[in-house]
Formats: C-alpha cells, sequence, structure tokens
C-alpha cells in the first residue's frame, strides 16, 4: 500500500471553514461508542490464577483437567484471532464443567463466552452468556464477580440501546462495590454510569460520573481503566463543546496507553485529539494525531484500523479542498473494505467516492 503522510501544506480551505468541516464529519471521529469502549471485563488476574483458585473444592483432577485444557485452548484461540474456535472450545468446557459441576469452571466459561459473543456483535447471545456468569456468581456468593458480571450485562444492554435496564444493572454493580468496599468495581461501575447518561444526552452528568471514576481509578493505579474514562470524558467534554477540556483529556488518556501499551485506547485517544484539535483549529495538531493513528495501525499490522486510518485522511483531504488525494484515499480504502468483506462500509466508501467524482466533474 502506498506510504502517505498528512501535511499542512495540503490545507488550502481558509482556517474557519475546514474547522467547520471537519468538526461536521461525525461518523469519522465520534468515539462515543460503546463498541470502543473496553468495558466488558474479566477480573484482573490471569488465566492460571483463577483456575488454581479451584484446586481445592473436591472434584477429581483429571476431569477437572480436561475442562480446563478447553477453556486455555479456547484463550489461545482468541489470542490468535480464531473466535468461532475459541467460542466451541468454551462451550466443550462448559459441557465438561457442568458435567462434574465445577461452578467456579461453569462461570469463568460463560464469562469468555459472553465477551466473545459481543466482540463478534451477538449481543443477545453475548447477554444471555453473561447472565448465566452473574447467576453462577450469585450461587456462589461471589460478590466481587457479581460487580464484573453485572456491569458485563450492563454494557451488552447498552450496545443494544436498552438505556434503562443498563442503568438498573449499573446501578446493582455499584451498590455491591461499595457495599463490599471495592474501589476498583466503584470506577468501573461509575464510568459505566457515565456512559448511560452520555447515550442519553446528559453529557454534564456524564462528566461528573467520569471525574467521580477517575478519582478511584487513580487511586488504584488503574492505568487501563483511567485511559478509557478519560477517553469517556474527553467525549463527553467535546458533546459540550469544551474543546480544550476534551484535548487535554485525550492527551492524558493516550500518554496512559502508550505507557501501558492499551492499543484500543490509543486509537481512540488519537481519534479524539484530531476533532478536538480541528474544533480548535489546530491542524497541525490534528495532523500529527492523523499520521500517528496511520503508524500505529501498520505497526499493529491491524487492517481494521488500517481502513479506518484511510477513511480518516479521505474525510480530511475532502474537507481541505484536495479532491484529488481524497479520491486516492477513498479508492485504497475501498480496496481494504473489500478484502476484509466488509460490505456495509465498503458501500459507504463508495458512495462518498462517487460524490467526489461528481464535484470534480461538476467544477
Amino acid at each position: 500500500m502506498k506510504q502517505w503522510c498528512l501535511s499542512v501544506v495540503a490545507i488550502r480551505l481558509r482556517t474557519i471553514s475546514l474547522a467547520i468541516a471537519l468538526f461536521q464529519v461525525s461518523v469519522l471521529f465520534a468515539s462515543t461508542s460503546v463498541l470502543a469502549q473496553g468495558n466488558l471485563s474479566l477480573p484482573t488476574m490471569d488465566l492460571d490464577e483463577q483456575l488454581d483458585i479451584r484446586l481445592n473444592n473436591g472434584i477429581p483432577q483429571d476431569d477437572r483437567n480436561e475442562a480446563d485444557l478447553q477453556l486455555r485452548l479456547g484463550v489461545q484461540a482468541q489470542q490468535a484471532g480464531n473466535l468461532e474456535k475459541a467460542i466451541a472450545n468454551w462451550w466443550q468446557a462448559i459441557e465438561l464443567y457442568q458435567e462434574i459441576r465445577d461452578l467456579e469452571g461453569l462461570g469463568l466459561a460463560y464469562n469468555y463466552l459472553g465477551l466473545a459473543y459481543a466482540d463478534l456483535g451477538r449481543y443477545k447471545q453475548a447477554e444471555d452468556a453473561l447472565r448465566r456468569r452473574l447467576g453462577v456468581t450469585r450461587t456462589l456468593n461471589d460478590f466481587l464477580g457479581q460487580v464484573f458480571a453485572l456491569n458485563n450485562v450492563g454494557t451488552v444492554l447498552l450496545q443494544r440501546g436498552n438505556l434503562k435496564p443498563a442503568q438498573e444493572t449499573f446501578q446493582e454493580a455499584l451498590t455491591i462495590a461499595r457495599s463490599i468496599q471495592s474501589r476498583e468495581g466503584e470506577g468501573l461501575s461509575l464510568s459505566n454510569l457515565g456512559l448511560v447518561a452520555a447515550q442519553a444526552g446528559d453529557y454534564y452528568e456524564a462528566i461528573k460520573r467520569y471525574e467521580a471514576a477517575l478519582v478511584l481509578r487513580r487511586q488504584l493505579g488503574d492505568p487501563l481503566g483511567e485511559a478509557n474514562t478519560r477517553n469517556n470524558l474527553g467525549d463527553a467534554y467535546r458533546a459540550v463543546n469544551q474543546f480544550r477540556d476534551a484535548l487535554a483529556a485525550y492527551r492524558a488518556a493516550l500518554t496512559l496507553a502508550e505507557n501501558s501499551r492499551d492499543f484500543s485506547n490509543q486509537f481512540r485517544a488519537l481519534r479524539g485529539i484530531v476533532q478536538a484539535s480541528s474544533s480548535l483549529g489546530q491542524f497541525a495538531p490534528a495532523i500529527r494525531a492523523l499520521n500517528e493513528y496511520t503508524a500505529l495501525a501498520r505497526q499493529r499490522n491491524d487492517r481494521r484500523q488500517q481502513l479506518i486510518a484511510l477513511r480518516l485522511a479521505a474525510e480530511f483531504y475532502k474537507t481541505a479542498g484536495d479532491l484529488s488525494a481524497a479520491r486516492t484515499f477513498y479508492e485504497q480504502a475501498i480496496a481494504l473494505a473489500n478484502v476484509l468483506g466488509d460490505t456495509e462500509e465498503e458501500a459507504f466508501l463508495r458512495n462518498d467516492l462517487a460524490q467526489i467524482i461528481y464535484n470534480r466533474d461538476l467544477y
């Protein structure tokens, strides 16, 4: 793929008109989607630690080993990017855990399964698996597990647009977290309640909740959680046109994400920096963020993020008035969308490209 780099020289429109145009390209730079938040979560310990908790629960070791093997194979498949295979492994693990009545293993498998379904956008199945996970935690009187499970169920409800049930679920998680004095659970629940407020359009309430969550996440030294909440905070500030505050939040999120190699939040922060900088008329920082976004996508060999980078560049040049460059980036994005089999995105890009060609012919 042709190497490219945005340049300030390429910006031909007047500063004010470009700022307005860039701010209107919400489909590209918006990062308020719940799908980008990364709120679906496992307990912070690794898989081996979680499995070792069950060493003395009276279940024969050989029976456990086979179930645990399927769970581990699922994790390996997930890490290799093969979610369908991971799901098949986890269903096998669930059957085995059910046979030997290992509730701890069963709950863990349901959690992994629910997160995988959510990653695939299969939210009904994700909600079912995560509710089963929640049921296990309640049977075991595992209150911290309930906090995580409730937050995961609430996130899926939010992704499905069910705001009221999501808020009730997050609020229940917050109540339990406070009752067991879990600052980690309280911070997660407050951050998710902020998402509900943002989705409802109550951005000032969202800001209040995010800031409360940040206090807890800073106290815990939780860089991943803090970066996620700071990105959320940036989105809320941007929604109420407080662009300087938004930019500060995104930059702080980017630093945290870079230090912890949290690539998801790096991409989110960079997109936010592009929009906040553009809205302030600070185009050089916006261009640097776009170039950094592209470099990170290439470094990660993440073709989905490379597609987003190409689309960002195409829209940037279109609003800058360089229709020739915009057409080039649209064509590259269309080719990559075709390779990825993303027919919906390809249709969207072709429609925008048709408008570019029409405008060039018109003038």
